[in-house]
């Protein structure tokens, strides 16, 4: 079944609302990937006007960078730590804005959004 992120048929008072057009192509939205630990997969999605968007499916290395030597390095991730999103994502390995992920050089917090960047960025925390 296709996700549809258009407008409701019901008012916010609980009433129907007549729609006068039916569900249209740019309203359908898509199932969610979440980003996990693992060998670095990528998966292509089509946007608007054509374009395209990566989005990781599995992510084994992070840019992390070091505040205070201005340094970005290519680590490998070995675990997530905190996610506020959802504690169930830390059990899942799931990565996403804002997880704490465990890295070769210590924790980082990921500031990029990989199912819709393509890559996973992240600050060093200690």
């Amino acid at each position: 079944m296709a996700i549809w992120q258009g407008k409701s048929n019901r008012k916010p008072t609980g009433g129907r609302i007549a729609n006068s057009a039916g569900k249209k192509k740019f309203e359908i939205g898509r199932e969610k990937h979440f980003t996990r630990i693992g060998k670095q997969s990528l998966r292509q999605y089509r946007t608007r006007g054509g374009h395209h968007k990566s989005g990781v499916l599995l992510a084994e290395y992070a840019n992390v960078m070091d505040t205070k030597t201005s340094t970005v390095k290519k680590v490998k991730i070995l675990n997530v730590k905190v996610n506020p999103a959802d504690p169930n994502y830390v059990q899942r390995s799931i990565v996403n804005k804002g997880a704490t992920i465990e890295t070769e050089i210590g924790l980082a917090k990921v500031t990029s959004r990989p199912g819709q960047d393509g890559t996973v960025n992240a600050v060093l925390t200690q």
